[in-house]
């Protein structure tokens, strides 16, 4: 959830929601939705069988919104699997958070600490890199809660230090998969010079304000993933295309609506198995394993 309204509402409403999280609430494993804390099925080197020759824009990869925000209620919450798991289930593209403060990038969801920090995710991603050399990660990086000018730097800093320098993708041209393969692709959603590809330069439908869960509001936010992801099949192979299936509000909690959407989705992607689709990157809030495989299997 984003904007200044959203964070002041969910800071109002954080006591009820903890409480609501431990009131005996059994966790779900579908195809399509998923809030336990372990996938079903793992895909850890399916970028393996890709042609090194392919544009990485044409490839179909699933996504997280808000990859890390495990915490907080569940106004807060948009996914279950730790980032380690998520990478082996086979998630490609990661939506970071960071705050900074004082050189510090600490990892929230609005105004909810996720209990861990940029270097954290540096280092499962470099960990995931060196057993996976095969695997491409993309990261959108965005500012959270502040727009400062010197983030940058701090930037570069924890990829030195967690990280390293060669283990990105220093261009703002889209690379082949085999000029990709083993890097980090960081979409830069931050103020400074440019450190890869820039966020903005991605074709976006991001209708992430689902005011509610009544029947109108779930259809239009299914209308605006549906209609995005049918433009991808058809659009230019030279620009990658990303549409978020999630979305919320004070009475559209992320759990909530992904319950409702992903089924939808699953049931949409796999009407097209066996074909030839590019369906770019597809993001969601607790994805179900077999949804992800789906997602993958567009590939070959």
């Amino acid at each position: 959830m984003e904007g200044t309204r959203g964070h002041i509402l969910q800071l109002m409403v954080m006591g009820i929601l903890m409480g609501t999280a431990s009131s005996g609430y059994r966790a779900i494993q579908t195809p399509g939705y998923d809030d336990t804390s372990t996938p079903e099925i793992l895909n850890p080197s399916w970028m393996a069988t890709i042609p090194d020759i392919f544009s990485l824009s044409d490839v179909t990869m699933p996504g997280t919104h808000n990859t890390m925000a495990l915490y907080g209620g569940s106004l807060a919450e948009c996914n279950s699997w730790s980032l380690s798991l998520q990478l082996r289930a086979g998630i490609r593209f990661l939506d970071i958070r960071v705050r900074h403060v004082k050189g510090n990038l600490t990892i929230h969801h609005g105004i909810s600490y996720q209990y861990a920090h940029f270097g954290d995710v540096l280092m499962d991603v470099v960990a995931f890199l060196i057993e996976h050399p095969s695997e491409i990660v993309l990261m959108r990086l965005k500012e959270e809660l502040s727009n400062t000018r010197d983030i940058y730097g701090t930037v570069v800093r924890y990829i030195n230090e967690y990280a390293h320098w060669d283990l990105l993708w220093h261009s703002r041209e889209m690379p082949t998969v085999g000029e990709a393969r083993g890097k980090l692709i960081i979409l830069q959603d931050f103020t400074g010079p440019d450190l890869s590809i820039r966020y903005n330069s991605l074709d976006i439908a991001d209708d992430w304000k689902v005011s509610s869960l009544q029947p109108e509001e779930v259809e239009k936010k299914w209308r605006s993933v549906s209609t995005h992801l049918e433009a991808a099949t058809v659009g230019n192979k030279n620009r990658m295309f990303l549409t978020y299936s999630s979305g919320a509000s004070i009475l559209a909690h992320p759990n909530a609506l992904a319950r409702l959407i992903n089924p939808r989705l699953y049931e949409y992607l796999t009407g097209y198995v066996g074909q030839s689709k590019r369906f770019g990157i597809v993001t969601m809030d607790f994805p179900g394993a077999k949804l992800v495989q789906t997602i993958i299997g567009f590939n070959y």
